[in-house]
């Protein structure tokens, strides 16, 4: 029986590694660093322009992969990686400067990993999302656009503390998000 699994896995198909929408992905995992150091020096201009990219590729990634046939678990791991890296370190960047609180930032990287482990992703499964999940998801990237547009573009307003208010709303969806899926851990992993 363990021979005719293993033939089962080697006769299985691949996915492949390099597409065009995992280059996408892999220019914006290059950009994050460079972006969250953009904001820390306060070269606004790039930051924007990182971010735009950021955005432009994340929108375009997996409608790509998905019109050639080739999305896969992998891929959409690879995305999700990306996009809470880039967001993370972005956010790391301004709650340095105490923009946004520097909670957000860690929660941010402790929910994907939660996200990761109780979907069984690194087991080739496909990423398992929630509804609070993926609109806090959405947030994160809105949340960091919000500095890096005004910032960038030189606009006065929102200001700080108005940020750094709706990092604490999005610290309690977080915390409340992973409270839901951490609650519901052990039933999706009898399925």
């Amino acid at each position: 029986m363990n021979g005719a699994l293993s033939e089962d896995r080697a006769a299985a198909p691949r996915p492949r590694l390099r597409t065009t929408a995992n280059a996408l992905t892999g220019l914006r995992l290059i950009s994050a660093p460079v972006a969250a150091l953009a904001v820390h020096r306060g070269a606004s201009l790039l930051a924007l322009a990182l971010f735009a990219l950021a955005v432009a590729t994340d929108l375009l990634d997996g409608k790509l992969a998905r019109r050639h046939g080739e999305a896969s678990p992998l891929g959409g791991l690879f995305d999700h990686a990306t996009d809470a890296s880039f967001v993370s370190l972005g956010l790391l960047a301004y709650a340095m400067s105490g923009v946004v609180p520097l909670l957000l930032p860690l929660l941010v990287a402790a929910a994907f990993l939660q996200y990761v482990l109780d979907s069984r992703a690194l087991r080739g499964r496909t990423l398992r999302g929630s509804v609070l999940g993926r609109w806090n998801g959405v947030a994160y990237y809105v949340l960091l656009g919000i500095p890096v547009v005004r910032d960038g573009v030189g606009l006065g307003w929102p200001p700080n503390a108005l940020v750094r208010s709706l990092g604490w709303a999005l610290v309690a969806t977080t915390l409340l998000s992973m409270a839901l899926r951490a609650r519901l851990w052990p039933a999706a992993r009898r399925s």
